[in-house]
């Protein structure tokens, strides 16, 4: 292992929250840190912040007051550039903007040695354009940790077109010894994470923009079917609007305008409203003291039929639905042969029941339709969606509903949109994530591990590939792309040959 030895010196320069987090995460794992900040004084108020932060974790038993006192012994504010001589490793936490970074490095240069590992926490920047103006840009890697960075465990080691291999493994190794789950990635608009995670917002949003359903019923959905953490509205609102709407614009703009990046109409007149979510008081909620929370749709209990028509195919998400309906009670007729090509069940008036593939339900050629949206796990979600296409009588929705509610599922009933939420998030998810790894942006296991770790997945990208079926990832986004031309659910080349792989060789 080539990680910085722990007796060296490790620098921070900015001492906002993202570097006082590192700070605390080095200080932690045994180093002498020096933290500087260009704002006189700064730095020494980050410091009594990261003293009350070690007070606090000694009084919820997480860390010893010998510790505390030790690792308080080894921090030192700098009051400038000069006095970071001699660290081993530098990491800035500055302002997001490329002169500033540069103009920094290039100062840090003139007071390190060669042998200093200059490192940045950009999440947006590219590490190439960074290191450009350096001398020795060999040495600079990027280290973007996650925030809160003492609490999260990923970190995404970003190596440049210039960087040396033996930097990014320094780099690497030096995270892991601070006990956190590193992962090597190419310097790409977006690294891993702000990459492939572009869908989940945007597809939300665009959900929302359509009138498919409202920000309480898509985050519900997404949370409670999909098994996702927190729903794309709350999380923005976390975030902040104009942070994550930065981001956004800044991957766009770097793939020149790709449609499969576009932001949201919907999230700009927020960012322009100054309803920038919970740190301004609004932003797609209300967080008002006396706000009333907003509630998902949730249909009233309906009636389940007593019996239902099954044709059902061995590789069908639909199946684990057909197991759970036979487990209740439920009579099931028909047929369930590896020789269906589509999955459905029949209601009581002879409309059928489907999974969503990206196709609406009111397009459905065989007749009156409904589509059910995916889910992480049939049996263990809490929530499912259902879109009644035109056609569908009332009499066949209630039974729809009454069908999942026997089950113990929340229902949530919503327009007949393409994909449905969880339906066309997941596929576009897989399809960024094939492509990031046949660009070399990072391999399987490090994509996987980062979605996970990074924004909190309940699976990683392409082990979902793996569950669904890349039949089922690549008729989602072609019904998709005939839906809404224009390049946005265009499948990559990577998601083409994999299909055709599989076809060849007979798979799902």
């Amino acid at each position: 292992m080539t990680a910085i030895d722990r007796k060296s010196a490790v620098a921070v320069v900015g001492s906002g929250t993202m570097g006082q987090g590192i700070a605390q995460v080095a200080l932690l794992a045994g180093h002498p840190v020096r933290l500087h900040d260009a704002v006189p004084g700064r730095a020494e108020e980050a410091g009594e912040a990261i003293a009350a932060r070690l007070e606090r974790l000694v009084g919820k038993g997480r860390l010893s007051t010998t510790d505390r006192d030790a690792a308080l012994a080894r921090l030192e504010t700098a009051d400038s550039l000069a006095a970071l001589a001699g660290a081993a490793l530098v990491v800035e936490a500055v302002v997001e903007r490329l002169d500033a970074k540069q103009a920094l490095f290039r100062e840090l240069e003139e007071v390190v040695d060669d042998a200093c590992l200059l490192a940045t926490n950009t999440s947006s920047l590219s590490v190439t354009a960074v290191g450009g103006a350096l001398r020795v840009p060999g040495r600079l890697v990027g280290l973007h940790f996650f925030n809160p960075a003492p609490l999260l465990p990923l970190v995404e080691v970003v190596s440049g077109v210039a960087t040396d291999e033996a930097s990014a493994t320094r780099a690497y190794d030096t995270a892991r010894s601070w006990g956190k789950t590193p992962v090597r990635c190419a310097d790409t608009p977006g690294f891993i994470v702000n990459r492939i995670a572009r869908p989940y917002y945007a597809e939300a949003f665009r959900l929302y923009e359509e009138r498919a359903a409202d920000p309480a019923t898509i985050d519900a959905v997404l949370r409670e079917s999909g098994g996702f953490r927190m729903g794309p509205f709350e999380l923005t609102d976390l975030i902040g609007q104009d942070v994550n709407e930065a981001v956004t614009r800044s991957v766009w703009e770097s793939f020149f305008h790709d449609p499969k990046f576009t932001p949201s109409p919907a999230q700009r007149r927020l960012v322009e409203s100054g309803r920038l979510g919970r740190k301004s008081g609004h932003g797609w909620y209300d967080y008002a003291q006396d706000a009333e929370p907003a509630r998902p749709h949730t249909a009233e209990p309906c009636q389940a039929p007593a019996e239902v028509g099954v044709l059902a195919g061995p590789e069908s998400p639909l199946r684990a639905v057909v197991g759970l309906l036979e487990e209740s009670g439920v009579r099931l007729t028909g047929e369930r042969s590896p020789a269906v090509a589509q999955s459905a069940l029949t209601l009581p008036g002879g409309t059928r029941l489907t999974v969503t593939e990206g196709d609406t339900a009111t397009g459905d050629a065989a007749g009156p339709a409904i589509r059910l949206d995916l889910a992480l796990n049939y049996r263990t979600c809490t929530r499912v969606a259902l879109a009644p296409g035109a056609g569908a009588g009332p009499g066949d929705v209630r039974a729809a509903i009454g069908l999942f509610q026997k089950l113990g599922k929340k229902v949530s009933v919503v327009a007949d949109a393409p994909g449905m939420i969880v339906g066309r998030t997941v596929a576009m998810l897989v399809d960024f994530a094939l492509d990031a790894q046949a660009r070399g942006v990072a391999d399987r296991t490090d994509i996987d591990t980062a979605m996970k770790l990074g924004v909190n997945y309940p699976r990683g990208p392409l082990e979902w590939c793996d569950e669904l079926g890349v039949r089922w990832v690549r008729q989602t986004l072609q019904n998709l792309h005939a839906a809404y031309p224009g390049g946005r659910y265009g499948a990559s080349l990577a998601l083409a040959h994999r299909s055709h792989l599989a076809d060849k060789q007979g798979l799902s």
